[in-house]
């Protein structure tokens, strides 16, 4: 019977529910008590259980300790003090959590740099950080050595690897690093409130945000995915993610290490490998982001894509059409898809497993929530207010912007970027009453009348593009600077089967602008998920009113060179930037290449 049905729902939502709040109703910003407290209480629990698996060599608790204790005991050698700052910059390892987990014993921030970035955006990252020591290994020490020159500070580089010139040995330099915990009156006076570390955001305009982590928020991403997923202390945690990104390096490795169970890390995500190691490690969980969900069932059917023991797929922006594919084809009894933002006080997550929705709030426990949509112009890229100058929420089946209110407790705390400046552009004031304060998580959404939340777009000029939110000022901006290039205007555009919005640049050029040199421009400056996947060559750039470069018409009509009849490319990942004839957009369409 239906009611049935809905009571076992309600039922299976509140008993999950509250075994997430369960374990994030202790976190306090006023606490003494910090992740590295709650990371070190584990490692006391599970000493000798197997904690990080990664390219074939397997440490237990007290071994990924006592790796993480000799990078505090490096930091404190250097005379590094509370609230300074190293950067990592580096692919996935074994050694990446134990970083930022030791130099958190001591109070030191470790800033998080995405290991795909480099030139300008590189040194911008580095600048912003504040960082007097960055820690590279010999894949991203390359990138380091092309942008150091050119940095706000001298930053020494620290090499897991053979070093050169006037880079540093990390190997040599932690042999004499004691294996035992720093004494905890290293931290005396220190509270949660204090920033653990900074995670880049590339917000919605400019170059990537240094958003401040508190320990705080690291305890709500660790603690409260070790309650959502209900992960035990027998389960393998595969993570193919990026450590720099919340998702991998703290929701998933939080539902593993905070329960006693193992992560199988992954250097990068592979679909020919995802399910040969999936099986061989005994994974029973993994972590995803849409693009990575999207892969997999784009790929073709293996026999070990169903022989896993896998319960659960949890993670953020698996598509409608892909979900039941997913769960269906691979046989994953479970997936637990989540919304937050990094810097951000709003998270829900869907724990019905209904198809779409990224989370859901019962009519019956709103005021247990701090998040609301409020009715948006989107011409206007602002909420809309009533004749009594307060913004207007939604109803069930209206878009809006979700915004969550700014309070005193840990869920409610929003601590913003190091930049203020940007931190204030993100507070909604005067929402509802006068002087509340809400914080503009920049994404539209719409909510159905049993509560479910649906993601509909982002705001602004950013879009995503293979699990990276892409700022097209700062992809204009490196256009720019190739020869030949006078003005380039940067949009998403949508791909049939694809997950998020490719890249495409409207271009006005001169006659020293070669497409060969372009491209090499391109690959140089950008990481590959910046890259603009189409050109389109204008005569001229229109404009508004206001000298905005308009981008409706463009964005509508794409790359079908049925509509565009100025010359149109697209970045073959074998050739180049080719034309788009109709042969070239026919095969585009039917998902013929590999994008």
């Amino acid at each position: 019977m239906r009611w049935k049905a809905r009571l076992g729902r309600e039922l299976r939502f509140m008993r999950k529910l509250r075994r997430t709040l369960t374990r994030v109703k202790s976190i306090a910003p006023d606490s003494s008590n910090l992740i590295c407290d709650d990371l070190q209480a584990a490692v006391e629990q599970w000493r000798d259980r197997p904690a990080m698996t990664f390219e074939g060599r397997t440490v237990t608790y007290a071994e990924l300790d006592g790796i993480a204790n000799r990078y505090a005991h490096w930091a404190k050698g250097l005379n590094l003090r509370r609230g300074q700052t190293v950067a990592l910059f580096m692919p996935n390892r074994l050694e990446y959590f134990c970083v930022w987990y030791g130099l958190s014993k001591v109070g030191v921030i470790t800033a998080l740099i995405n290991n795909q970035l480099t030139g300008a955006a590189l040194a911008h990252c580095l600048n912003i950080s504040g960082a007097s020591h960055c820690i590279v290994d010999p894949e991203t020490s390359p990138a380091f050595e092309e942008v150091k020159d050119g940095l706000e500070t001298h930053v020494q580089q620290w090499v897991l690897g053979e070093a050169r010139n006037e880079q540093r040995d990390l190997i040599q330099a932690l042999k004499s690093c004691s294996q035992l915990p720093p004494d905890r009156s290293v931290r005396e006076g220190m509270t949660a409130r204090d920033t653990c570390l900074f995670i880049y955001t590339s917000g919605t305009t400019g170059l990537p945000k240094a958003a401040r982590i508190t320990h705080v928020r690291a305890q709500l991403y660790m603690r409260g995915f070790a309650g959502s997923t209900g992960a035990r202390d027998s389960d393998r945690i595969y993570v193919a993610l990026p450590l720099y990104h919340a998702t991998g390096g703290l929701c998933a490795l939080g539902a593993a290490l905070l329960n006693g169970g193992s992560v199988v890390l992954k250097k990068k995500f592979s679909a020919t490998q995802f399910w040969p190691d999936i099986v061989a490690e005994g994974a029973t969980m993994f972590v995803y982001i849409g693009e990575l969900c999207r892969y997999l069932v784009n790929h073709p059917e293996s026999a070990d894509e169903t022989r896993h023991k896998l319960r659960l797929a949890f993670g953020n922006g698996l598509r409608p059409d892909v979900w039941p594919v997913l769960k269906s084809r691979f046989r994953i009894p479970d997936i637990l898809e989540f919304y937050g933002s990094t810097e951000g006080n709003v998270s829900m997550f869907n724990f019905d497993g209904k198809v779409g929705a990224i989370g859901r709030v019962p009519r019956y426990l709103r005021k247990r929530f701090n998040f609301r949509l409020v009715q948006f112009d989107v011409e206007n890229e602002a909420p809309i207010r009533g004749v009594d100058g307060f913004c207007i929420e939604c109803g069930p089946g209206q878009i809006g912007e979700c915004i969550g209110r700014i309070g005193g407790d840990a869920r409610a705390e929003f601590t913003g970027y190091v930049d203020k400046a940007a931190s204030d552009k993100k507070v909604l004031r005067d929402v509802f009453e006068r002087g509340d304060a809400w914080f503009r998580t920049g994404d539209l959404m719409q909510q159905d009348a049993e509560g479910y939340f649906y993601f509909v777009d982002r705001i602004g000029d950013t879009f995503r593009w293979k699990g990276e939110n892409v700022s097209t000022n700062e992809v204009s901006a490196r256009l720019q600077e190739a020869p030949g290039v006078l003005e380039a205007n940067v949009y998403g555009v949508e791909i049939p089967g694809a997950d998020g919005r490719a890249g495409m640049a409207a271009l006005v050029t001169d006659g020293d602008f070669d497409l060969a040199t372009f491209g090499e421009h391109v690959s140089r400056e950008l990481p590959a998920y910046a890259q603009p996947l189409f050109l389109r060559m204008m005569p001229a750039m229109e404009t508004t009113g206001t000298f905005k470069q308009r981008k409706v018409d463009l964005v509508s009509e794409g790359f079908d060179p049925a509509k565009v009849k100025t010359p149109l490319y697209f970045k073959d990942p074998d050739k180049g930037y080719v034309k788009v004839t109709k042969t070239v957009f026919t095969k585009l369409t039917a998902g013929g290449y590999r994008i």
